[in-house]
This record gives structure tokens, C-alpha cells and sequence, in this order.
């Protein structure tokens, strides 16, 4: 990942541009509100995008683009200011340039392969172990169509099966050990001799386990998880070691398969288990994550709230549910967070709800059963568990409160000592009313005892909702997640092609369009790059590719590396390569024209019937984006027709 990648997946852009005082208001998947940038209190043009990372005015600016272009704009800096900027609030440092680091994409690489390759090893393994599928099939409820699409596979018993196997592939010792399936262990040669030397031991990681592959959100493999045959194995659990490509802390097991349903559903659920979210996923609940089997971290939980705000944790009550909770609040997550257990820290998730601005629920599960065991009983039952997830203070009250006298004063005061710290915790005032209020209801006792001031009057609740209708609901609902991807290979393949962009340009022009322009892309590296790509050909002193690449600023070098990769096997033909590039930015052009025109409209409409005069403009831009998709319609016609003859 680069380093303005990483940055992006560290900062939510609508955290960004909330704290520079544009209010916004949620509108399906998308934030609405009045653009920063120029004069306009009548009709909230300005979109972001939170899946993307990107936002758009459409109105008088017309401007967009990621959080990078944001703060430039915003606040006058270059480049490089804005990266450094948002790299320190990230918390990313930003790296020099290094000349090692396309060695170190080879090894990232080479590690994927052998990951995939294991792999296949693994569910050979299971497919000729009739046992250990029947355990899956009756035990575990798994079809076989469920075991081939989550990859699962078998780990032979034995300690030297791998090198074995993987040796004559080509692999070494050392590339297995970097990929986390080797363990080396150090241990007396001869315990008995009282001159014995420290041995190095070198043996399989996974021994008689089903093994799981974890891929991270992109569905690259990372590593893997295995479970236990033997009951008298342990741990129960086991997962990969932290190796360059996988890290605990950072991944969610089941997110790749989960991020459209999350999305769809606006809702993500954490589940404790691998075959929980395989078997929820079978059952139609695709919007089912789980972390490795620690304590959620704030990466975690950041991942997720790219698709959305709305996050469950469906807790195994045994573990991090009710006993947790009564060891002590502080000291439940040192208590729970070890292997195979997922950790449950109140103060924590609250903290992390704060900073992230999420709304964190808690679902207990009934009768003590595992989220599978739901749903082998009663498929609907899950859904009306999640349904009944709770805040995570009103968890921590019931929990509290279960099996208690809540008439034995002593009782009381012990959940309200327990509880209050984490009201005092919420960062708002009116929720800090209202969970105490709740509290002294729930422990039946006055609230003036844990309300530290009145709740809101009347008068002061109507001034806010009068100020929260002030910025109106915009039903637009634009998919505009292929962008990124898509400006990803254009610009690639003329960072390493340049002079492709004057045919390019030409071909554009002749179909009724325009040359391409650094305006064509949202996000401010791929601007960069296009800018330097349309100086290189403007000038003739140097190559074009080596004039691109000299000038790229430090922070872009990886990008650089990394669009190389991307586009090593072009078309050899460049009629058909600039046939598909100009097939790319018509799409490219049509789905932001389509989303423009959706929005000039409501505009439009809006305008028209505040009797503001603007409602002449806006027609005018209905009237041209109207016109600009008729014209790629019929651009992609002609290109239809030629690949045809």
C-alpha cells in the first residue's frame, strides 16, 4: 500500500470535512451539504462520497476531489503540505524515496503466491480426507459449495510436509518461514546431557487443522487461520504469526466477501469465529466480519466504516458478554484479549464510537449458543438478534444488572459505579444526559442523582431541529465505485506510455469530445501524475516516460512503482490500447455527467420552486450535461461498430 493510500484509509472524509465547518447530512450512501468553497446558503450541492474517499460541488465551483484536494483548496498548501498535514494527523510517516522498495513488492508478491499455493496444497488435503468433510458437512452444517468458495482445507499431521512439498516448486526454507507456515523454535538438542547445545528446530506451523485463508479487504491472501481436530490440541485456535503482509490488528477475516453487503445493508456484524461468518454467509448474512481473535482495534473498526457507520458486535455471551463484564470493566480487555477469544472493552469501544463517529451496538446471543448454532436452529432468529443490539452502555447495565437484586441499595451502587465513568466518557452532552437519566430508571432511582445539569428544554430541542432541517435531504443515490479503479489504470498506462495521450486526444476530439485533462480524474495523485504525463510530451529534451518519472515528487514514487506493475502486460497493439483508454474515459466521463445531471435537477427543481433565479443556470447545465451523454452514447456506438467490423 503507498503511502497517500494509506493515509486515505486512515482519514474519513467526512470527519475531514465536518472539522472545516460544512455540515452535512446523511443521504443514503452519500453526505450532503452547502460547498465550502463559494457563496451559496439556498441548495446543498456539495457530495461526498465516504465509500471513495472523494467529494464533488455541483454547483457554482463544480470542483471535486479526495481529501487531499480538499485541504489544498481548502487551505491554500501544495501538494506536499497537504500530504504532510494529513500523514501526521494519519499518523503515517511519510517515507523517502528508497530504491529497495520494488525489491520489496517482490517479496509482498512472492509471499501472496506461495499463500495461494499452500492454499490449494491444503484443500487437497480436505477433499481426500472423507472424515474431516463429513465433520464439516454434518457438524459444522457447510455445503460443498460454501467449503470451495471460503478455500477451506486440511493440514496433515506430520512436521515436515511442507518443505517437501514446496521445496521442488522452487520455494525456500526462508520463504516459507516469511510466510508464517514454517515455525522456528529453539531447543535443548539433549535435555539430558548437562552440556546440552541450544538447537534450531524448523517444522509446519499447522499440524491436523482445518485451515482457513484470510484474505485482506482488497481479497489478496494474507494468511491463515486453523482450527483444532483433536479436541486435546491447543490452542483451539491458531492463526498466522505477523508477518510483512498480514498483521492482526489490521484485517478482517470474511471483509472482502462482505463489502457490498455491508454496503447494501449499511450495517457491518462482528462475529467471534471464522465458521461463524462462514456459516452466516450461507445463510444469507453477508454482512458478517470477525477479527483474529483479540480485542478489536481502531484499524479494524476504520476499515469498516468505509462502507458504514452502523456496527454490531454479536458477542459470544460466554466470553466477551456477560462474564467479561462482571470481572470488571477496566479489567475485562486484559482479561479476554488472548487467542480465540474476542476481547471486550466498554471504555474502549465508546472511545473508539467517539473518535470515529460510529454508531457501535452490542447483540447478545441467546441460550448461550455460537452464531451458527442460530442459525442451524432457526435461519429468521439471527436477524431478530441483531435487531435487538443495544448502545453499548445500555449492554453493560443489563449485563450488570442479570440475575441481581437491583432493591439491594449495595447492588445499585456497584452498576452505577460501574457505569457512571462510562457516561462521563461520551463526548456529548445531550447523550450523556440521556444514558443517565436511563440509568436512574433502570436502577429505579432519582435521576437528579446522576444528571450533572437539566436535560434541554423544549424551546432549546426545537432551535435544533430548526437548525438541523436547514440543510434539506437529496435523494441522489450514484454508484461511483469503479472510479477510482478505473483512474487507476489510465493513469498507469500513460505513466508508462505518454506519448499514447496525442492519439488519445485525437481520437477523443473526433468523436465530439474533449482532450483529456487532469479535471477527467478525482483523485489528486492520479492529477499529478496526468500533469506531468501532458508537460513530458509537451516537451522534447527528454524521454517522455523518464521526463514523468523525474519529475514525480518523493511521496508519488511508490504510486510510480506500483502503476509500472500495474500496466507489465499491455496490449502490444496500440490501436486496440488507445481504443480501450478511450472506451475507459467515456465511461468514466458518462457515470460523473449521469451523477451531475441527477443532481443539477434536483437543483433545478428546488430553485424553481423557491423562485430563486438561478433556476435559468441551472437549466442551462441540465441542457449541456444532457447533451455531453447523448454525444459518448453515440461515441460508444461508433466504438461498438469497430470492434465489430
Amino acid at each position: 500500500m503507498s503511502t497517500t493510500d494509506e493515509i486515505k484509509s486512515r482519514i474519513d472524509i467526512v470527519d475531514l470535512v465536518s472539522e472545516a465547518g460544512v455540515k452535512l447530512r446523511h443521504t443514503g450512501k452519500n453526505y450532503t451539504g452547502f460547498c465550502p468553497f463559494h457563496d451559496n446558503k439556498h441548495s446543498p450541492a456539495f457530495v461526498v462520497w465516504p465509500e471513495t474517499g472523494t467529494w464533488r460541488c455541483f454547483g457554482q465551483c463544480n470542483e471535486g476531489g479526495d481529501i487531499f484536494k480538499f485541504v489544498m483548496k481548502r487551505e491554500g498548501l501544495d501538494f506536499k503540505e497537504a500530504l504532510n498535514k494529513l500523514a501526521l494527523r494519519a499518523g503515517v510517516e511519510v517515507p523517502a524515496f528508497s530504491k529497495e522498495a520494488p525489491e520489496q513488492k517482490e517479496i509482498y508478491d512472492t509471499l501472496r503466491r506461495l499463500l495461494e499455493d499452500a492454499l490449494i496444497y491444503y484443500r487437497g488435503h480436505l477433499f481426500n480426507n472423507p472424515t474431516l468433510l463429513n465433520y464439516l458437512h454434518e457438524k459444522r452444517g457447510l455445503s460443498d459449495s460454501t467449503i470451495e468458495t471460503f478455500g477451506l482445507g486440511y493440514a496433515p499431521a506430520g512436521y515436515d510436509n511442507l518443505l517437501k512439498h514446496f521445496a521442488p516448486k522452487g520455494y525456500t526454507e526462508q520463504d516459507l518461514i516469511e510466510a508464517g507456515l514454517l515455525t522456528v523454535r529453539e531447543s535443548d538438542a539433549d535435555a539430558a546431557s548437562p552440556n546440552s547445545q541450544l538447537a534450531t528446530r524448523i517444522y509446519d506451523k499447522f499440524r491436523n487443522r482445518i485451515m482457513i485463508p484470510i484474505r485482506d479487504e482488497q481479497g489478496r491472501m494474507a494468511g491463515f487461520g486453523a482450527r483444532i481436530v483433536d479436541p486435546n490440541d491447543v490452542p483451539k485456535f491458531l492463526n498466522s504469526p505477523e508477518t510483512p503482509i498480514f498483521s492482526k490488528g489490521k484485517i478482517l477475516y470474511g471483509l472482502d466477501r462482505a463489502r457490498k453487503p455491508i454496503r447494501a445493508a449499511d450495517q457491518a456484524v462482528i462475529v467471534e469465529g471464522y465458521l461463524d461468518v462462514i456459516a452466516l454467509h450461507q445463510a444469507g448474512y453477508e454482512n458478517v466480519v470477525s477479527p483474529m481473535g483479540t480485542a478489536l482495534t481502531e484499524d479494524q473498526l476504520r476499515l469498516l466504516k468505509k462502507f458504514t457507520r452502523r456496527i454490531v458486535l454479536a458477542l459470544d455471551p460466554d466470553v466477551a458478554g456477560q462474564k467479561a463484564v462482571l470481572r470488571g470493566l477496566d479489567a475485562a480487555r486484559s482479561a479476554m484479549d488472548k487467542e480465540g477469544e474476542l476481547g471486550f472493552d466498554a471504555r474502549g469501544l465508546l472511545k473508539h464510537e467517539a473518535r470515529l463517529q460510529a454508531d457501535l451496538r452490542v447483540a447478545s446471543l441467546p441460550d448461550g449458543l455460537d452464531p451458527d448454532e442460530i442459525v442451524a436452529r432457526d435461519k429468521d432468529e439471527w436477524k431478530r438478534v441483531i435487531e435487538s443490539a443495544k448502545p453499548i452502555i445500555e449492554h453493560v447495565m443489563e449485563t450488570l444488572a442479570l440475575d441481581r437484586n437491583l432493591n439491594d441499595g449495595k447492588v445499585v451502587t456497584e452498576i452505577a459505579n460501574q457505569v457512571l465513568p462510562l457516561i462521563r466518557d461520551l463526548p456529548n452532552s445531550e447523550e450523556r444526559d440521556f444514558f443517565a437519566q436511563k440509568l436512574a430508571r433502570f436502577l429505579k432511582v432519582e435521576d437528579r442523582l446522576f444528571v450533572d445539569r437539566p436535560a434541554p428544554s423544549a424551546r432549546v430541542k426545537r432551535a435544533w431541529a430548526r437548525e438541523e432541517s436547514q440543510v434539506a435531504m437529496i435523494p441522489v443515490v450514484v454508484s461511483v465505485a469503479s472510479g477510482q479503479r478505473v483512474e487507476s489504470y489510465l493513469v498507469a498506462v500513460l505513466f508508462r506510455r505518454p506519448e499514447l495521450l496525442y492519439r488519445l486526444d485525437r481520437r477523443l476530439e473526433e468523436s465530439g469530445l474533449a482532450a483529456l485533462t487532469i479535471e477527467d480524474f478525482e483523485y489528486t495523485d492520479h492529477q499529478i501524475v496526468m500533469r506531468l504525463v501532458r508537460e513530458a510530451v509537451e516537451q522534447v529534451e527528454r524521454d517522455h516516460h523518464f521526463y514523468v518519472s523525474e519529475h514525480l515528487p518523493e511521496a508519488l514514487q511508490g504510486l510510480g512503482r506500483d502503476l509500472l506493475t500495474q500496466t507489465e502486460k499491455l496490449d502490444p497493439l496500440d490501436d486496440r490500447l488507445i481504443e480501450e483508454l478511450q472506451r475507459l474515459i467515456q465511461k468514466l466521463r458518462r457515470e460523473r455527467a449521469n451523477l451531475g445531471l441527477t443532481q443539477t435537477r434536483y437543483l433545478q427543481e428546488e430553485s424553481q420552486q423557491n423562485g430563486d433565479p438561478r433556476a435559468s443556470l441551472y437549466q442551462q447545465q441540465v441542457l449541456q450535461l444532457t447533451n455531453l451523454i447523448r454525444i459518448i452514447d453515440q461515441a460508444n456506438k461508433k466504438l461498438t461498430l469497430r470492434r465489430q467490423t
